[in-house]
């Protein structure tokens, strides 16, 4: 299955900006069956953004385990206790269950970068709710909070529009909340048949984010401060599958689609190989 072509170690790419040598800095190829590796992967817990359905649990199984070579994240229909729990809240986050869970894993406190090459091979699930996302925070996220830390999404696909793929980038000038994101989407045929590299190369200049080695969008520093360009700083790697939402759930939850996986072959970070 292990489609990148690698030699002594070392990544060849294509085009003027990524044709220099790369050297493999750090991945998971998921070669053994249980939880993932703790030494890499952390997780997010419970009901955290977006307005979302699932419940995000903690090392279980059942929603994150690696079998056969791959990382599954799976999400399911399910009744399950909400450890934040509140008697007499109205907060969507504090319900006493959910009815769905799921898995987000992360590399926050694990592994972090400024930049190189991300990639990850993966296949994705399908069905209207699902969403998908292969994407990074900044690592100061927490002292200065979103967006000022930056976000970069690597993949985002939602289940209604499944042939789609999207690439964004959030900051303080430029987000969603104020509708002035930057991205491109990109037509990939039956992305939950098969699989597929998707992949963002980042220097202090630009990004450019991939499928199967085509670039769809390019991110340039337009060098006016962090406000726009919040990416010279390291970054940590998260991997989810979330139901329902503000963009997964905008046209309903299909609860016959359950349960439904994302299958993550491989995690490859790369830096240039001069360095």
């Amino acid at each position: 299955m292990r489609t990148t072509v690698l030699m002594a170690g070392v990544l060849l790419l294509g085009g003027a900006l990524w044709g220099a040598q790369w050297k493999l800095a750090w991945a998971d190829e998921f070669t053994s069956d249980g939880l993932p590796d703790p030494s890499k992967w952390t997780y997010e817990e419970g009901f955290l953004r977006n307005q979302e359905s699932q419940y995000y649990t903690r090392a279980r199984s059942e929603n994150a385990r690696v079998a056969g070579g791959v990382l599954i994240l799976e999400a399911r229909k399910e009744q399950f206790p909400n450890a934040r729990y509140e008697a007499g809240s109205t907060s969507w986050q504090r319900k006493e269950f959910t009815a769905y869970t799921s898995a987000s894993l992360t590399t926050e406190g694990k592994a972090v970068w400024r930049y190189g090459r991300i990639e990850v091979r993966a296949k994705l699930p399908t069905g209207r709710g699902t969403w998908p996302a292969i994407w990074m925070l900044g690592l100061n996220r927490r002292e200065v909070s979103w967006p000022r830390c930056g976000e970069i999404d690597i993949m985002e696909n939602v289940g209604y529009d499944p042939d789609t793929i999207s690439a964004n980038i959030h900051t303080e000038a430029y987000n969603h909340v104020k509708k002035t994101n930057k991205g491109a989407r990109v037509s990939v045929a039956r992305p939950y048949d098969d699989f597929h590299i998707y992949a963002v190369g980042w220097t202090p200049e630009r990004m450019d984010f991939f499928v199967d080695e085509r670039m769809y969008f390019s991110f340039t520093n337009e060098k006016t401060g962090a406000a726009a360009w919040p990416f010279d700083q390291p970054f940590y790697l998260i991997l989810n599958v979330a139901i329902g939402g503000s963009w997964g759930g905008s046209k309903g939850i299909d609860d016959t689609i359950f349960p439904q996986r994302m299958e993550v072959d491989y995690v490859r970070v790369y830096e240039p190989a001069a360095r």
